[in-house]
This record gives C-alpha cells, sequence and structure tokens, in this order.
C-alpha cells in the first residue's frame, strides 16, 4: 500500500507473525469471545499493523478498538483505515491536519459473478470497463475501490454510502480513478463537508487488487 499513498500516511502491512500477534485489552474486549478462527485473525493483524502505523508517526502506539459498526476508533488527532482479505492485511494512520480522510482496501483479483457485478456496478460502469483492455477483473477493481471510497466517507459523514452511490472512471494506464458521490447523497449527508469527489490510486498484482486514496486536510 506505500506506493499508493502520498507520504504523510504511514502504511504498515502484517507480517507472518502478525495475525496470532497481541491485542491490547480495549481491542481485545471489541473482538468477543465467540468470535471464529478466522476473524480473530483478521482482527488481530489489523490492529497490530494500526499500532505500527500509528507509531510510524512519532505517536504512541495506543489502542485500536472498534464501533458499534466494526470501523476502528483511532486515537485523537489521527485518521486512519484498515483491510484485510486472504492472506494480506494492512493499515494506514495519518495525523488529522495533513489528511482529512484515508482509505485503503484489498481484494482477490478474480472474476465476479453477475449477479455481484448488478449490485456493485451501474448499467454505465458495465458499458464502460467492457471497453478496456481484457486480463484484468474490472469489476472487481470497482468494488475494491467504492470500499476505499466508503472508508474515505464514512469517518467524516457518519451514514452508510452505497455501492451505487459512487461512480467510479478508471485510467488503466495511469493507475488512477476518479469516484463521483452521487448529488442526492452529498445533500442528504448530515456533515458539512461531505466529499463529492475522491480520487485515488489502483494496482492490480500477485493476486491481488489493492486501491487507496486521501482527502487532504
Amino acid at each position: 500500500m506505500r506506493d499508493l499513498l502520498p507520504p504523510a500516511v504511514a502504511v504498515a502491512v502484517a507480517g507472518s507473525t502478525d495475525w496470532a500477534g497481541r491485542l491490547l485489552p480495549e481491542e481485545l474486549a471489541c473482538l468477543g469471545e465467540r468470535a471464529v478462527e478466522s476473524r480473530r485473525r483478521d482482527f488481530t493483524a489489523g490492529r497490530v499493523c494500526a499500532r505500527r502505523a500509528i507509531a510510524a508517526l512519532g505517536l504512541p502506539p495506543v489502542a485500536v478498538p472498534a464501533a458499534a459498526d466494526r470501523a476502528p476508533v483511532w486515537p485523537s488527532g489521527v485518521v486512519g483505515a484498515i483491510t484485510h482479505t486472504r492472506g494480506y492485511c494492512a493499515a494506514a494512520a495519518a495525523r488529522l491536519g495533513e489528511i482529512r480522510s484515508v482509505g485503503l482496501d484489498a481484494e482477490q483479483h478474480k472474476t465476479l459473478n453477475p449477479g455481484v457485478r448488478r449490485a456493485i456496478l451501474s448499467t454505465e460502469e458495465e458499458d464502460r470497463l467492457a471497453r478496456l483492455p481484457t486480463g484484468t477483473s474490472w469489476p472487481a477493481v470497482v468494488f475494491s475501490i467504492k470500499e476505499t471510497v466508503y472508508k474515505v466517507w464514512h469517518p467524516l459523514v457518519g451514514t452508510w454510502l452505497d455501492f451505487h452511490d459512487a461512480y467510479v472512471e478508471l485510467d488503466p494506464e495511469a493507475g488512477t480513478f476518479t469516484a463521483r458521490i452521487a448529488a442526492a447523497r452529498v445533500d442528504a449527508a448530515p456533515a458539512a463537508g461531505a466529499p463529492t469527489v475522491v480520487d485515488g490510486r489502483f494496482v492490480v498484482a500477485d493476486g491481488l487488487v489493492r486501491t487507496a486514496a486521501v482527502l487532504l486536510g
């Protein structure tokens, strides 16, 4: 993820031992005793990476618990995001003021079935993706982008963003994207300053789609 984000954002990617790393008491309380092993491993790697990213900013690596909706609760003055998929986990953190919001996401690079594509893509997006070079699962790329856009949106606005609330355009050669948020969602946002456009970067390599975006402070 380091290659997708500006220098002001600290990034940590999980190593082989981080999936069974140590959780702080506040983090452990959020996980719950009934969490299945896969959930426990993902949560643990995410928090280990989050604390490492916070420490890279020169700050104490404090606990990163979870809100009721499972979103990470970052310490005061810090913005960040966590992502995990099979065999991969990463976290990003930045100082509020330099960066207003950050999002990142990793997904398996695979073909999506028609039902999933309809849930993710508008007709216009489907038509545009059909004209892009073959060899890449572009719907999987857009899926990851929209997850990243949501992670940028939610901490600022506090509301849900549906897949069809963001329209994505890709530049495959540059590895960049622009996501435009539906005007109705921006107008209905309870918070002032809801983003209307989110620009970011993506890469497809080693069986993964990785996407990231920031809003500057």
